[in-house]
């Protein structure tokens, strides 16, 4: 049977933490699951305490791409053959793992994204960050050729062989749309599936407005390398 990890980055959910581990154990029983705190100023790391949650807690702060690769990592050498990514902040609908499950057991791709962008359902984000998304969606096709509707999602499931490149490897800012270039451009294959997301509830983001040129900049460039180098 397919052992299959969920990997939960939280920094500063408190308000959400709960629901999206209550949302996730609400599924076919066949995920564990990990939230890796990336040692959360709020109280976190207190409810994870509490509630009994399957938690890392990071001791400094490492950004969503050393949270996310920390779980690639306790995945890789607890034996895990699959992982997926699922955000903290309540966003994801967790009805839609076992679909992504399926799929990458049966080989369809070594990496499934959720899309919303697909049938343009459930929340779609704010005016500037779909003008973010349809950007990075040209980059990427104009660098390998494949088009991805959602490349910032944070809903992703990858097979054995990424999760260990993942789990030596992983980017460590706003990694999302850099990794899909990365797995395109050493040959494995992405595959989209139309998911719903929710907007987020408590909390807020950790790319604001003004962030968000920064953002663009410094993810184009990484993007860009990664495209070269492979």
């Amino acid at each position: 049977m397919c052992k299959a990890l969920i990997i939960i980055p939280a920094y500063n959910e408190a308000g959400n933490i709960e629901s999206t581990v209550e949302d996730i154990k609400s599924v076919r029983n066949i995920f564990d699951y990990i939230i890796v705190n990336d040692c959360s100023k709020d109280e976190t790391l207190e409810i994870c305490r509490k509630n009994h949650f399957n938690y890392l807690n990071l001791p400094i702060n490492l950004g969503i791409g050393g949270a996310v690769q920390t779980g690639y990592r306790y995945a890789y050498y607890h034996g895990y053959d699959v992982a997926v990514q699922f955000d903290g902040d309540g966003q994801h609908d967790a009805k839609y793992l076992s679909k992504l499950l399926d799929m990458i057991t049966c080989g369809e791709a070594d990496m499934i994204i959720g899309s919303r962008f697909i049938e343009n359902e459930g929340f779609q984000s704010s005016g500037i960050r779909r003008i973010g998304i349809k950007y990075f969606t040209l980059l990427i096709k104009l660098l390998t050729g494949k088009k991805i509707t959602d490349p910032t999602s944070g809903m992703r499931i990858v097979n054995k062989k990424l999760l260990k490149e993942f789990a030596e490897s992983y980017p460590k800012d706003y990694p999302e749309p850099e990794s899909a270039v990365t797995v395109l451009k050493r040959g494995y294959k992405i595959k989209e599936v139309p998911v719903k997301m929710r907007e987020r509830m408590e909390g807020e983001s950790s790319i604001s407005v003004k962030s968000s040129i920064y953002y663009m900049v410094k993810v184009s460039l990484a993007i860009i390398i990664a495209s070269i180098m492979k």
